[in-house]
């Protein structure tokens, strides 16, 4: 790693609160009422934390910047951040800290209710503060909550090389754009795309974009890379799985590892796709990520068994 920067990756947006409902199924009927266990838990943790937590817990000096407001939920959030070691630098934003409702089925599906009036169009992260903690970075995720499209120039001025995640982007939704073709490395999911291969390439034909790696789920995932598309094999879970909540957090995290190492494309595919195996495995209802020497060592024993990937 660099000993020139104070920070490997340099987190931006994506801090909030989960209140994690398991429901009989998805999606769920009707009825006045329902008895849930193993229970309704809030806990602070949305995409910026779980990316942060994820590259932290692989070793990666990490810093997270976002809007958290002089709240309860806020005080999760930096309760997360300060168990766990991960810097945070909060920027005060009147209208709250950002809330989710997930509700989560018996096989691991969600369904994420998002509040809406957690922003105002006035917010923005400081340009100043983005600039000095950029000069002291290696590389910079932004997750694609509002406002970080606007410190998007910010970090290309700075010349720190960006990674984003499109999530369930449909292709089309504008909103997502500024963030598909300003970043260097884009993860996004094969959900909402009627044709993944169209988009990931056009993608790169319009943006800055080196690598575009899409996730499919059960089906693995696909990387783009020097107008090759490769099939990424899924990996076999350790353990049952109990909640997809974050795997695509863990698995773009654990591929940045790789990335910023110079390991092969494919290489930093399968530590995502180890890493996102991982996450499946974790409730919830905790804010848990993979430990580099279990990555490493998981990695170790696939390639030992003559798994492709």
């Amino acid at each position: 790693m660099s000993t020139e920067t104070e920070t490997d990756v340099l987190v931006l947006g994506g801090a909030g609160v989960d209140t994690v409902v398991h429901v009989p199924e998805l999606p769920l009927p009707y009825a006045d009422s329902y008895m849930i266990r193993p229970g309704i838990v809030t806990r602070g943790g949305q995409s910026g934390d779980f990316f942060a937590l994820g590259t932290h817990s692989l070793g990666l000096r990490t810093h997270h910047i976002d809007l958290l407001g002089d709240d309860p939920e806020g005080d999760l959030v930096r309760a997360l951040h300060r168990d766990r070691g991960i810097g945070l630098t909060e920027v005060p934003s009147a209208a709250g800290t950002k809330r989710a409702v997930n509700l989560v089925d018996p096989d691991g599906r969600r369904l994420s209710l998002y509040d809406d009036t957690r922003s105002q169009e006035s917010d923005r992260l400081p340009e100043d503060t983005l600039r000095t903690l950029a000069a002291g970075s290696r590389h910079a995720h932004v997750v694609i909550t509002y406002p970080c499209a606007y410190a998007l120039p910010v970090l290309r001025e700075a010349g720190v090389t960006i990674s984003t995640d499109l999530h369930n982007w449909d292709g089309e939704n504008p909103y997502h754009e500024p963030f598909a073709l300003g970043a260097d490395l884009v993860f996004l999911s094969t959900t909402a795309l009627a044709d993944p291969e169209a988009t990931m390439r056009d993608v790169v034909a319009r943006g800055r974009a080196r690598i575009v790696v899409a996730t499919a789920g059960a089906e693995g995932a696909y990387l783009l890379v020097d107008g090759e598309i490769t099939h990424v094999p899924v990996v076999e879970p350790p353990a049952p799985v109990v909640d997809s909540n974050g795997a695509g957090d863990a698995f773009a995290a654990a591929f940045l590892l790789g990335w910023l190492d110079g390991a092969d494309p494919l290489r930093c595919a399968r530590y995502g796709a180890v890493a996102g195996a991982h996450a499946c495995t974790v409730p919830s209802t905790r804010a848990d990520a993979i430990g580099r020497e279990e990555l490493l060592a998981r990695v170790a024993e696939l390639d030992a068994a003559g798994v492709q990937g």
